[in-house]
């Protein structure tokens, strides 16, 4: 985590540093040890070849023939005994076998390389050895506190340059470094055949002439620093997007790395494509004539999908595993990735210094910026490819929350739906759509947005949308939404409806043996439950402080056999010890529900996949979510997720 050092040219509270910050360790925490074990290989390597010469120097003298040697010795005299020696006396008294010169030849070859190829890794010409990525940056953000002296924090190379071009200088470095990366690994290559006695020039040295990354093993591949391009969406999006477009259809494996600020922030925050309608600023004002940008937003996550030869991430910061897993996942796939990331700029965005993450997480709830993995290598079909998980409430257009406020001198909640709106509204640029009405102005022609949205356009006419908030004294009151919010919440509606059909979410079709394996298991758990509660008398089934999902009853550690033979245990929660930090509501409300003291219960265990019982694990401030073991082991990542949900049981 500590060799990204400083950046301190960047924003206060600057988002794009943090996801630069979380790469560069995920990659450091990838090669250090894979790198480390293969200098020892290397090591290895030098070590035998060194032996195999020495073995052939001395084949001819056998040392188990003591009468010959004390008459070598002795034919010696009083001269010094070397090898030379002897083996001149053997070759004078019986001949001996030449050695292979062109063997010889190889072998001393082959050392050398290796002892420069574990010199290049250990120490190399900055004492540090080899690095562990390389990175070409677009002019930008990125590239200002990226270089701003004495303060670069990046522990290996790195090169700025033209706006348009990174992704396009990306691809002839990578070609140039896979070459050096070559000649390192068919030093490897070679050795190990000559140790298995297995070398043969007329059939190996063709090879080797057009050995290149192509014909790299997955193991060597995991050796290669990636070349990583790095972008604002500016640099990405627009001006440079010909670029990226070019390399994701390359089918190279480089990273793209895009700082998604929805603005060109550098040069002054600038209308950009990725930007969402409605927002104000530089190039999209806000006036009588325009009320801010015109355009919808671009999705490149989807454009790059469109590609067919590319892994996309779209993650934020709010949700820290599941970018890093897309980080892992993409660094590990031998296909260009485009890592498509939030990150909010303070002074464009109009939030405080330390908001970052906060927006982030409004941003990723209110479904302005959902998050999505893309992988072409799980299948054929989008639903195969497409992973929206990590989500909240997927089965909804919109995520539940609590607003808080105080009346007559009381606490008060009433549950609302998170709508782009309202994460809209906690920001500056977003802020001249907003007029607040005081409640002496309410009336019936007013209608909360999540509503207003969902009519049609004639039934519309005379009604005011309006969202719900607090003023400063936590007083219930009403936003009034002008039309480019409620367009701009249209449109976050309508893009996570079609991110829904590309998963498959939702989809309610199930096979007949789908039907037959599922009523097995619930007949087998219920089974097993009325004997647990039978062996524990009818009230031993509630232990203290345990909340039994619905399916499980018995004492919430039941378990039965599924269809496919492996053991199910039903999940369940330490009631009693949650802290209400609504993490596991906001993964799944259709799963997690609170209960009249306002502690979380598993409402049903049914309700979503497996995963979402491990994430919920995961998040959980208090540690008390018990994912159990899933009956239902058709998912294809099932056995990830089982082992991951292992510790929490």
């Amino acid at each position: 985590y500590m060799s990204f050092a400083s950046g301190d040219g960047a924003c206060l509270g600057c988002s794009e540093k943090t996801v630069v910050h979380l790469f560069v360790a995920t990659v450091e925490a990838l090669m250090q040890p894979r790198i480390k074990q293969h200098v020892t290989h290397i090591d290895e390597l030098i070590t035998k070849l060194k032996r195999a010469v020495q073995a052939q120097l001395v084949a001819e003298i056998d040392l188990s023939d003591s009468a010959e040697i004390s008459k070598i010795v002795d034919g010696i005299g009083d001269g010094d005994v070397t090898l030379a020696g002897i083996a001149g006396k053997i070759e004078a008294d019986r001949g001996s076998e030449p050695i292979d010169p062109q063997w010889l030849k190889r072998i001393s070859r082959l050392v050398g390389e290796l002892e420069k190829l574990k010199w290049n890794y250990t120490d190399g010409t900055t004492g540090t050895g080899r690095s562990k990525m390389g990175m070409l940056n677009a002019t930008g953000c990125t590239s200002v506190w990226g270089s701003t002296y004495p303060f670069n924090p990046y522990p290996f190379p790195w090169a700025n340059h033209l706006f348009q071009d990174t992704a396009s200088l990306a691809m002839g470095v990578f070609e140039g470094h896979m070459a050096k990366m070559a000649e390192g690994f068919k030093a490897i290559r070679k050795a190990e055949l000559e140790l298995a006695g297995d070398y043969r020039p007329s059939e190996h040295d063709e090879f080797f002439t057009y050995f290149n990354w192509q014909s790299f093993s997955d193991e060597e591949f995991k050796l290669c620093p990636p070349v990583v391009a790095v972008g604002g969406d500016g640099a990405m999006y627009d001006i440079g997007f010909q670029n990226l477009s070019r390399m994701m259809m390359s089918g190279k494996p480089i990273k793209a790395l895009v700082g998604d600020t929805q603005v060109s922030s550098n040069t002054g925050g600038q209308a950009c494509t990725s930007g969402f309608f409605g927002q104000v600023s530089d190039m999209a004002q806000y006036g009588k004539a325009i009320g801010g940008k015109e355009e919808i937003r671009k999705e490149i996550g989807l454009v790059g999908m469109a590609h067919r030869t590319t892994y996309v991430l779209q993650g934020a910061i709010s949700n820290a595993s599941h970018m890093i897993e897309g980080f892992i996942e993409g660094l590990l796939t031998r296909r260009p990735a485009l890592f498509n990331l939030y990150t909010s700029c303070q002074p464009e965005h109009g939030i405080g210094d330390d908001m970052g993450e906060h927006q982030a997480r409004l941003a990723v709830e209110s479904r302005a910026y959902p998050l999505f993995r893309y992988d072409p290598d799980k299948g054929r079909t989008a639903e195969e490819c497409f992973d929206l998980s990590g989500n909240p409430d997927m089965d909804a257009h919109w995520p539940s929350y609590d607003l808080k406020y105080l009346k007559n001198g009381r606490q008060m909640s009433m549950q609302l739906p998170m709508t782009f709106a309202d994460f809209a509204m906690t920001e500056t640029r977003f802020r001249k759509h907003f007029r607040m009405a005081p409640p002496d102005t309410w009336n019936d022609k007013m209608v909360p947005l999540h509503e207003f949205i969902e009519m049609d356009e004639d039934d519309r006419d005379g009604l005011y949308p309006f969202i719900w908030t607090v003023d400063r004294k936590n007083q219930l009151t009403r936003l009034l939404v002008a039309e480019p919010i409620v367009r701009s919440t249209e449109d976050r509606r309508d893009f996570w409806i079609m991110l829904r059909g590309l998963a498959g979410v939702g989809k309610t079709e199930t096979s007949v043996a789908d039907i037959e394996k599922n009523v097995r298991r619930d007949v087998a758990q219920k089974i097993a439950a009325g004997i647990l509660r039978f062996a524990d008398g009818e009230d031993g089934a509630e232990l203290a402080g345990i909340e039994i999902a619905p399916a499980a009853a018995g004492n919430g550690l039941d378990q039965a056999p599924d269809a496919d033979g492996g053991d199910h245990m039903a999940p369940w929660i330490d009631t009693d010890e949650c802290t209400a930090c609504d993490e596991c509501i906001k993964i799944n409300p259709a799963m997690f529900e609170y209960n009249a003291d306002k502690k979380a219960v598993i409402k049903d265990p049914n309700a979503g996949p497996y995963s979402d019982l491990v994430k919920a694990a995961e998040k959980c401030t208090a540690e008390v979510i018990h994912p159990g073991m899933p009956g239902d082991r058709s998912a294809g990542d099932i056995d990830k997720w089982i082992a991951r949900g292992d510790k929490f049981n």
